[in-house]
């Protein structure tokens, strides 16, 4: 069995045996982050049926996934990078779900785009839960408003997405985004990479992003 796949089953097994410890029934599924990973490394995983992949830049992903998806229809793509106005008429036509949309102009777009190839993709509103200088993602002060724009101009918005400042205080920014999903009446919430998915899934995420810990350290 190819270690990817291992690793794979492993962090499943942990999840769930924690999950099962706490009385939490909320299992998520795994985005398997393949950015940056070439074809060879991402087979094995597709053989083994694992569906959902996240990348981060367009192009690259255009250019890995175009083929791999004609043979395997299954596959659900996830933008999980910053997405630049530019690259979303491709964008729309290539991933299933957008996990970083932050600006009613971005959100715009998007619809935009995918009207004009009568095409639904899912949407996560990214928010700067630790307000960030450097981070993409709304303010939660307004995300109430972007929220409602989305739905207005026919958007799917499905939940909620972050990523946390990097210190130790996670689980306390994982609650409060659990607690913001729900204010919103959200269904998905998409939290949780390689380092505190654990940590992540105990708050409900439905979906957690997980590269080095499935692929390896990138050479």
């Amino acid at each position: 069995m190819h270690k990817s796949v291992q690793n794979l089953i492993e962090i499943e097994k942990e999840i769930k045996l924690n999950l099962s410890n706490l009385n939490i029934n909320n299992l998520p599924k795994i985005i398997a982050v393949s950015k940056t990973f070439k074809i060879d490394k991402i087979l094995p995983l597709i053989e083994y049926g694992h569906t959902d992949f996240g990348e981060n830049k367009v192009q690259e992903a255009i250019d890995k996934w175009d083929n791999l998806r004609e043979a395997n229809s299954n596959i659900k793509l996830h933008m999980i990078g910053k997405l630049q106005t530019n690259k979303v008429k491709l964008a729309v036509k290539l991933f299933d779900y957008i996990h970083s949309v932050d600006s009613q102009k971005l959100a715009k777009k998007i619809a935009d785009e995918q009207e004009k190839i009568n095409k639904k993709v899912k949407i996560f509103i990214q928010v700067n839960i630790g307000n960030e200088d450097q981070k993409s993602g709304i303010n939660k002060v307004e995300l109430g408003k972007l929220i409602d724009y989305c739905k207005q101009i026919n958007l799917s918005v499905e939940g909620l997405m972050c990523i946390p400042p990097n210190d130790l205080d996670t689980s306390s920014y994982f609650s409060e985004m659990n607690s913001l999903n729900k204010n919103f009446n959200l269904s998905e919430l998409s939290m949780g990479m390689s380092s505190d998915y654990l940590k992540a899934s105990e708050n409900l995420a439905t979906y957690l992003r997980i590269g080095s810990k499935i692929f390896g350290q990138r050479s």
